[in-house]
Formats: structure tokens, sequence, C-alpha cells
């Protein structure tokens, strides 16, 4: 590829008119990729022209560094990226990690037996920490088709080994919804869970969510959540549609996203990044 999406000045540019927004956060999966991973010209188009409007663009991603710089160094992007739910601030211009949250693993086993002991066992995979933190998939967790690494471990007790940024669980039984929702409700006050995606249900850092990280990188961009529209797709992207301005849920999106969004624009297949920036660079250029 040889034109990435927008990437993420150091700060704003000052001098530039006063688009409406100061800063562009878009998920990854399901929002800002298509399905084959790539970002249309269409959607490139866009982002580069409200960057040219003084707006900055970051990538908020339930996905953890390992699993992101390539995507974002293939599409040659160097701004920051807020990744792991909100764990990580990661500079991909520098290739460098700015912040990283790691959970309490004391917590997060203790969640996890208080809610094995209501609905029976879980099938686990961890999330390490760190720039080149493995993935490690535990016994009976069922990996989705896709290229992202990952490395299985016959001892469960390998998941607990060193820090993490998260857990992931499955249930025999439970769809995601609803194990998201049973696991919250059993051990909410040691972990937060989300539902990522199809077949992701994550225990976090309590307190942890996107908005997390994107407050802290809009900081270090010198701009307001009142400066941010915000695009998702996931339940995960819910705290970050709260923390922005402006929440704007693709029409693929999950209808509790779409329950508290602002507005709903087209699918990732569909440009639905572009129909709404589009739509504000006409009505700022009229």
């Amino acid at each position: 590829m040889t034109a990435g999406p927008a990437s993420v000045p150091s700060s704003p540019a000052s001098s530039a008119p006063s688009f409406p927004y100061k800063l562009v956060a878009t998920d990854l999966d399901g929002t800002l990729l298509r399905e084959d991973g790539t970002v249309s010209g269409r959607t490139r188009e866009a982002l580069a022209a409200v960057a040219a409007a003084g707006a900055a663009h970051i990538i908020v991603t339930g996905r953890a560094v390992p699993w992101t710089r390539h995507i974002l160094d293939d599409l040659g992007y160097e701004g920051l990226a807020v990744c792991g739910q909100g764990a990580q601030v990661y500079h991909a211009g520098e290739h460098r990690l700015l912040t990283s949250i790691t959970l309490d693993r004391q917590l997060a086993g203790l969640a996890v037996s208080k809610i094995e002991a209501e609905i029976g066992p879980l099938a686990l995979a961890a999330s390490r920490d760190g720039l080149d933190g493995d993935v490690l998939i535990g016994p009976g967790y069922r990996v989705h088709e896709g290229p992202l690494p990952a490395v299985a471990v016959d001892d469960p007790a390998e998941l607990w080994s060193a820090p993490l940024n998260k857990v992931y669980m499955q249930h025999p039984e439970l769809d995601d919804d609803a194990l998201a929702r049973v696991a919250r409700a059993i051990a909410g006050g040691l972990v937060d869970v989300v539902m990522a995606g199809a077949g992701v249900v994550e225990m976090l850092p309590l307190g942890l969510s996107k908005a997390t990280g994107l407050s802290l990188a809009a900081r270090r961009l010198g701009v307001k959540a009142s400066d941010t529209i915000a695009f998702g797709d996931m339940p995960n992207d819910i705290p970050m549609f709260g923390w922005a301005h402006h929440g704007v849920a693709m029409a693929n999106a999950h209808e509790e996203l779409k329950a508290v969004a602002d507005e709903v624009t087209a699918s990732n297949e569909d440009d639905g990044i572009a129909v709404v920036l589009e739509k504000l660079l006409r009505r700022w250029k009229a």
C-alpha cells in the first residue's frame, strides 16, 4: 500500500480552519477495516481531507499492540493508536509503547473462580503485556480463523505466569452476549467484562475501557472529549461513545451500540466512516 489513513500529528494543526471536530477516533475491525482487512480508497481520502482541515485521526482497538502493529505498518499509519481495550497507547511511527495498564492476575483468577462456581468451567486464553506479548491459548479455547498469532499451552497455570493485559473467556453453552452478561453480574466488582466481537469475551482491569486509553491519547494531542467524533461497531465501543461528543455506529454494529449511538452510518463494507466525514466536510465548506 502506498498511502495509509491520515496519520496522527503530534498535535492538531493550529493554523487550520475550524473543522467541527479536532479528533476522529475509529475502531479497527468492523469499522475502519473492511472484511478483507483493507481500508477503502474513499475512506482514506475522507480521513486525509479531515486531517487537512485540522482534525487528527486515532485508531482505538480492542487488539493488543502485537495484534495491531502489523496492520498499522501495512496502512502506513504513523500516529498514536489506543490498543488492548484502552490498556495501551502505542506510537506507531516510533514503534513505541507509551502507556500500559496490566490486569491484576490475582483478582482475575478470583473472578474466574467465582464465575466457574456459578456456570461451570470456562475455556481461557490470555494476552501478555508488552510490544511482543504472546496470546496464550488454554485447553479447549476455540481459536477463530485468521492470521493472528497465538501459542497453545497445555498447562492452564502457564496463562497466569507473566503480566497480562486481558483474559479471553469462552463457555461451552452460553453465547457471547450471555457469557458477558453473566460474568459481569458475578465478577463485576473485581474486573470489567466486555464483548468485543464474535467469540471474543474479555476480562479487563476494573475501570478500564477504550475511553480510558482514548482520553490519555487525546490529552497528548491537546484535544478534549468535546472535540471528538468516534466510530465503532461493538459493545466495547460504548464507553468510547460515552466519552466522545458524537458517537457513530456502523450499520453492521451490535444492537447494544446502536442503542446508544448519536448516529448510525453505512457499514464498514460501504464506507460508513467516509459517508459521515464527507457530510461534515460539505457542511464545513458550505
